[in-house]
């Protein structure tokens, strides 16, 4: 018998659930549900589910990475705005990884 998603109950089943947790996060006039989609399908995805099982990695939430990084800012006494500047150098220094290695490999293509 062909796969035929219709007849599957799968995709019943997956709709009945997102629909549970859409219906937990958002607000009562229900209008926001679209930006609580994608965080709707990430529960889905890792729930009963080590984030070693799903990502074969630690999953940090970003709020906890803000934190931390707020937290060693602090503890070492660094100057914010310096260190902000210094993320700034990081990260372009990673986009010029990024350019160099997307042009490399489309050398060896």
């Amino acid at each position: 018998m062909a796969y035929h998603p219709q007849t599957n109950g799968q995709t019943e089943i997956f709709n009945r659930e997102i629909k549970q947790i859409l219906e937990k996060v958002v607000n009562p006039n229900r209008k926001d549900w679209s930006t609580k989609l994608d965080e709707a399908l990430w529960a889905y995805r890792t729930a009963f589910k080590t984030p070693f099982v799903v990502y074969d990695k630690p999953c940090h939430l970003l709020v906890e990475l803000e934190h931390k990084a707020f937290w060693v800012i602090k503890k070492l006494q660094i100057d914010q705005k310096s260190a902000g500047n210094n993320r700034l150098l990081e990260l372009n220094e990673i986009d010029k990884l990024r350019t160099q290695s997307y042009e490399n490999a489309k050398l060896y293509k």
